[in-house]
């Protein structure tokens, strides 16, 4: 497994959200096979991590999707209890669990377990369309939820 995330200042502020989302996708998601979310409390006002979840989803020239899964944090409000808030993690997310195309787990140490969640959704990047209908965040957001 290679970590092909966007570290902040490895894109400039300045350039335009679609440049920025093209980018995202072509020079760090590229050759990705599964997304994983990592959510913690404030995870779902982060307008880079809906973005990288856009990105990853979309089937583009360059690059067929990458499957996603979600991951609860021991920093999750609700941990470690595997029951959430779709209002409370990242809405493009939470819109591709209820279409089937994301799982979401409470975290876990057992690197097996990791692989079979990863795996998962790996198969399912090819056999179920993911829902990219969520308008994309302008900026990051606050308050508790996003609904």
């Amino acid at each position: 497994m290679v970590s092909r995330s966007v570290d902040e200042g490895d894109i400039s502020d300045y350039l335009p959200a679609e440049t920025v989302r093209q980018k995202i996708r072509d020079e760090y998601l590229r050759d990705s096979t599964v997304t994983v979310v990592l959510i913690g409390k404030n995870t779902w006002q982060r307008k880079h991590v809906d973005w990288e979840i856009g990105s990853s989803i979309r089937d583009t020239k360059f690059n067929s999707r990458s499957g996603l899964l979600g991951v609860l944090l021991p920093t999750y409000p609700s941990f470690p209890i595997n029951r959430y808030d779709y209002n409370t993690i990242p809405p493009r997310l939470s819109d591709n669990i209820k279409c089937e195309y994301a799982d979401i787990y409470a975290w876990d140490e057992n690197p097996l377990v990791i692989q079979d969640w990863i795996h998962r959704a790996f198969l399912k990047r090819n056999t179920l369309i993911p829902d990219n209908s969520y308008p994309p965040f302008i900026y990051n957001r606050s308050g508790e939820r996003w609904t």
